[in-house]
């Protein structure tokens, strides 16, 4: 594998999926020891190349000699292309890379609700899109009605399996719910915080899906499957703690957030 030589990447600092996947770069031979730094310390050298306020929203890879900057996929294309070319037919198709820019816009504007890190003040924060938080918001709601509309068909017996639509209302209403408590609590971070709870649903619905292969295999009872369900629950719970306090919210948006589940529960048994 060839490393890209005198080229500079500049990842989030304060994101650990920036983090990650830069010093995987590095790690595997795709980028040289030196190839990496923070836009948060990039040194003052690189700094008159590089558009600070674009390489926020979007990762910019600098060729050290030239001066040359790209952005975005385009750097990550140019990274992987290297060590990689037989994917350059692949990075020159436009309706490729037209769709590969919207997914990383999409990724990119929801990293801090997606693996949220500690943000330092006075440091500089990407921009905020309402369309792309939007947009996560929505396909994560669709992801989470739907897995658990089907697991709920692993309940059967011990909770009433319900309408093909009633997962989505549960999830959708709690979006409403939490959404209010928020503008009316902390306005400001109502939107970081709904993000990071519909990632917190997110990451419950995909850890039922082993549930899934291994009640193909054996056959689990509902009971058992119940016992795991409330498992992950008290696992988003947790998370839910976690997140809230980085986003220094205190208690009431964990404590609506299990009140809401619980009163859903409560009328499901009911009714």
């Amino acid at each position: 594998m060839k490393a890209l030589k005198n080229h500079v990447i500049l990842y989030d600092a304060e994101c650990p999926m920036c983090n990650l996947y830069t010093k995987t770069f590095v790690n595997t031979g795709m980028l040289d020891h030196d190839g990496r730094t923070s836009y948060q310390d990039v040194p003052q050298s690189i700094c008159p190349l590089v558009d600070m306020k674009r390489a926020v929203n979007e990762i910019a890879l600098v060729n050290t000699n030239t001066g040359e900057v790209s952005y975005g996929v385009n750097s990550l294309f140019k990274v992987i292309a290297y060590s990689f070319p037989a994917f350059k037919w692949l990075f020159s198709l436009q309706p490729f890379v037209w769709l590969a820019s919207k997914m990383y816009a999409f990724i990119s504007y929801n990293r801090r609700i997606i693996v949220p890190g500690y943000s330092k003040q006075h440091t500089i924060q990407p921009d905020f899109k309402l369309t792309y938080r939007l947009a996560y918001l929505l396909f994560t709601w669709l992801v989470v009605g739907y897995i658990l509309t089907q697991y709920a068909q692993l309940l059967q017996g011990v909770v009433p399996v319900g309408n093909t639509y009633r997962e989505y209302w549960i999830c959708g209403g709690q979006i409403v719910f939490q959404g209010l408590i928020a503008a009316w609590y902390q306005p400001d971070q109502k939107w970081n915080y709904l993000g990071n709870m519909m990632t917190i649903s997110l990451m419950g619905a995909l850890l039922l899906l082993p549930a899934f292969i291994v009640n193909h295999l054996f056959n689990m009872s509902a009971l058992l499957n119940t016992g795991y369900f409330l498992m992950v629950a008290g696992l988003m719970l947790l998370e839910h703690v976690r997140r809230t306090k980085l986003l220094n919210l205190g208690w009431l948006l964990t404590t609506s957030w299990f009140v809401y589940r619980v009163l859903i529960l409560v009328i499901i048994l009911k009714f």
